[in-house]
């Protein structure tokens, strides 16, 4: 599976942006497929994540701005961000596995396959 990330760019605080997964040979009938965030000099962070139900799962500090989706059939997820803020300043790293529980959702271990990141800049 090759993840394909792209949308980052540079805005003003209050501005949106939508981040594009395309996903190779991932159907998105299994698993899940998340979105992560790492500030400069911080850890990589879960973002939001889509199961293969649909139900989705988002990090406290995004929930209500963010929106986690996915289309089957153009076998891509989007992460679509409003209201950003300063602090959403990140390369945002898409990532997806057909064997993620529930309860590993939320954790970078669970997936094993990764985008290259694109990145968010958000001025004030």
């Amino acid at each position: 599976v090759q993840l394909q990330a792209s949308g980052g760019g540079s805005v003003q605080a209050g501005d949106s942006l939508r981040l594009s997964c395309v996903a190779s040979e991932y159907t998105f009938s299994r698993g899940a497929v998340a979105w992560f965030r790492q500030a400069p000099g911080k850890e990589r962070e879960f973002v939001a994540a889509i199961k293969w139900s649909g139900h989705t799962y988002y990090a406290d500090s995004v929930k209500g701005r963010f929106t986690i989706s996915r289309d089957k059939v153009k076998k891509t997820a989007y992460l679509q961000m409003n209201s950003l803020k300063p602090e959403d300043t990140a390369v945002y790293y898409c990532a997806a596995d057909a064997g993620v529980i529930q309860s590993g959702l939320r954790l970078m271990s669970s997936y094993d396959h990764w985008g290259q990141g694109t990145q968010v800049t958000v001025s004030s």
